[in-house]
């Protein structure tokens, strides 16, 4: 869809665009899930887009219930930053939005936010199963601790290396799920495996990996350590190449993302990657896979802790 289209400058149309991707089956009233709710007409005070519920008698617009709920920020602004985040393989920056949008830094930062959890997955069903193959590895997130000032480096030093650590899990032709992780020890990746991968999965790892081999029937692994990077069909370069797109976008368009925020950039690269060009999908699915996601999710600006700055 062309940046020129309506729904990216005029909130009318914006506002049906949300209404026909959250409702495409019909008005449903976020409160109490009635399906007879009605939209109210010729009350100039409220404005367009205004449903009344006849079960529960409470007045709604597409907002409520979903990420854009309070914001003063026209929808049709939310729209265009989706559209821009889902389509950037490598991320915008809040900097990117604020001007392109005509908004405040600060209000660019929460929006994105926003968008990131809207882009977070809801399903928590194992990964793989038979005839599947995941890679799993882990990866350090932060710049070089010479070039931190001293109050970074105590405020985010982890486990003594001053960086985030990132694990993810990768199927093959498939998905990707990350978490951030305080260490790499077996006790904390251990729950995160058994909760994400279905057991009859062959998980393949470096030799890094090779002390979780007991929690699945097929497990293998290549050796870095001696240069070892393929053996015979056992690899780990597909969840490498993840990190390489993580790792480009964060280095080269956030710069930076603290410990309170990188489990939101992670579900962001997740998402990208996870509705990618060759799973057949495009921008512009893309960004209504994304709108969708904003239902039944709110992030007010204390759960972001606040700091436009991280």
């Amino acid at each position: 869809m062309l940046l020129t289209s309506p729904i990216y400058n005029d909130e009318t149309a914006a506002r049906k665009h949300l209404e026909a991707i959250r409702w495409p089956d019909g008005i449903v009233c976020p409160y109490c899930g009635c399906l007879r709710a009605a939209e109210i007409g010729g009350e100039k005070s409220l404005g367009d887009g205004w449903f009344h519920c006849p079960d529960c008698r409470k007045k709604f617009t597409v907002r409520v219930g979903s990420v854009y709920e309070r914001s003063h920020i026209p929808l049709h602004k939310w729209v265009l930053a989706t559209h821009l985040m889902s389509a950037s393989k490598k991320g915008i920056s809040a900097h990117q939005l604020h001007r392109m949008l005509g908004i405040t830094y600060k209000s660019a930062w929460f929006m994105a936010m926003r968008i990131r959890e809207a882009m977070a997955p809801y399903t928590t069903e194992p990964m793989g199963g038979e005839g599947k193959t995941i890679e799993i590895d882990e990866t350090y997130v932060g710049g070089k601790e010479k070039n931190k000032h001293k109050r970074a480096r105590k405020k985010e030093n982890i486990g003594g290396t001053g960086k985030q650590i990132a694990f993810s899990l990768v199927e093959r032709g498939g998905k990707v799920r990350s978490f951030h992780v305080g260490n790499v020890k077996a006790s904390t990746l251990r729950p995160i495996l058994s909760e994400q991968i279905h057991e009859d999965t062959t998980v393949m790892s470096d030799e890094g990996g090779a002390r979780l081999s007991k929690e699945f029937k097929k497990h293998a692994t290549v050796n870095h350590s001696i240069g070892e990077y393929v053996s015979g069909e056992v690899t780990t370069n597909t969840v490498e190449g993840y990190f390489s797109i993580l790792k480009r976008g964060i280095t080269g368009t956030y710069h930076h993302v603290s410990s309170a925020h990188l489990k939101r950039y992670l579900a962001e690269f997740d998402f990208r990657y996870n509705e990618r060009a060759s799973m057949n999908v495009n921008d512009d699915e893309r960004a209504v896979k994304a709108i969708k996601g904003a239902e039944g999710k709110r992030l007010t600006y204390r759960r972001t802790d606040a700091n436009p700055n991280g």
